[in-house]
């Protein structure tokens, strides 16, 4: 049998690469497995020297590893954006988020507001503070540990709402996901692909990849709270 193909990836893919790995294996032949993890946890993990073939990261992140020379030059392709979506408790009144006001107001009405580590919430951190609610907020924003899905904290009981990306809140039992943040305030991650470069079958790891970014791939993506790179927000 053919030699697996290793990956690792960000939580925020890890529901459509799981779909995918396994659409792979069986329509092309090739095993595909991918570990997921908090996307600076994965970071750290591919500085510290973690063996793998591929990897899936907010495109900020993929290109420091680039960079520094941890992925391959020129291998890197976008695949996905995901909006980040806040979500409420499933026995909670749904606010509405039709405007910044209403944003504003469900901000101010939640006694804690979950959120995750890496880009978008570093990006819901940044509106917070452009909405000058840092002061007002401050006590009450609670950061999910790496690889923790923020909408866990509202199931649990720890926060009444949460900002996350959409793939990662959309099948979460217990909660209910509001929608997008509205006009401006829209907060969205540009996830890419790169091989490794301690990968040592970079030339299939590199088939893989184009799999993944496939017009086939594109409709699981769709299914699972993204869209294809390039591809207008609807």
């Amino acid at each position: 049998m053919e030699e697996e193909i290793s990956g690792l990836s960000s939580m925020a893919t890890r529901p459509v690469l799981a779909e995918l790995s396994a659409h792979i294996r069986l329509a092309h032949g090739i095993p595909v497995r991918f570990d997921a993890g908090g996307g600076v946890e994965i970071a750290r993990r591919v500085r510290a020297g973690a063996e793998a073939d591929l990897v899936v990261l907010a495109e900020g992140a993929l290109a420091g590893l680039e960079r520094d020379g941890h992925v391959l030059a020129g291998s890197t392709r976008p695949l996905w954006v995901s909006q980040v979506v806040a979500a409420v408790p499933a026995a909670a009144p749904v606010p509405p988020l039709g405007s910044e006001s209403d944003l504003r107001a469900a901000l101010l009405a939640a006694d804690a507001i979950a959120y995750s580590t890496g880009p978008s919430g570093t990006a819901l951190t940044e509106l917070i503070d452009r909405l000058e609610l840092a002061d007002a907020l401050r006590d009450r924003l609670v950061q999910a540990p790496p690889g923790v899905p923020a909408g866990s904290l509202l199931s649990s009981g720890r926060a009444g709402l949460a900002f996350q990306q959409h793939s990662e809140l959309m099948d979460l039992p217990g909660v209910v996901v509001v929608g997008p943040l509205p006009g401006d305030a829209a907060i969205s991650s540009l996830f890419a692909g790169g091989v490794l470069a301690s990968s040592g079958r970079p030339d299939r790891a590199r088939e893989v990849l184009a799999l993944l970014g496939s017009d086939e791939a594109s409709r699981t993506a769709r299914a699972r709270g993204m869209r294809p790179a390039g591809e207008p927000a609807a």
